[in-house]
């Protein structure tokens, strides 16, 4: 009799974990397939921004010696400007006209000293 009602048990055990006709299980799928997707997403992102700063940083490295190029063109200018500023403070009639032309189109010039007038 105790047989019988283990193996009763049993049954009632593995009908209660079938689901029935009306009943639905559950499906993991949405969420497994919802999760791949994300980490797909993310690790293209993740190349194309590696990718992006790779190019960033080729780019900058061409660009380099243009800048460097520009600072060496910009030094010469503000020498020749500090240079015709140490002229027209001298009384060269020429230097002054070109400072005073550069200080009416705004270029600051860095002379020590500027001409008594």
């Amino acid at each position: 009799m105790e047989n019988e009602s283990q193996t009763t048990e049993k049954i009632r055990d593995n009908d209660a974990a079938k689901p029935g006709p009306g009943e639905r299980r559950v499906s993991s799928l949405p969420l497994i397939l919802t999760v791949v997707s994300l980490l797909v997403w993310f690790g293209f992102q993740a190349v194309q921004l590696v990718l992006e700063r790779s190019d960033l940083s080729q780019l900058k490295g061409n660009l380099e010696a243009a800048m460097q190029e520009a600072q060496k063109a910009r030094a010469q200018i503000e020498t020749l400007i500090t240079k015709t500023a140490e002229l027209a403070s001298q009384g060269n009639a020429s230097a002054k006209t070109v400072v005073e032309e550069l200080e009416r189109k705004g270029i600051p010039i860095k002379a020590a000293a500027q001409p008594s007038k």
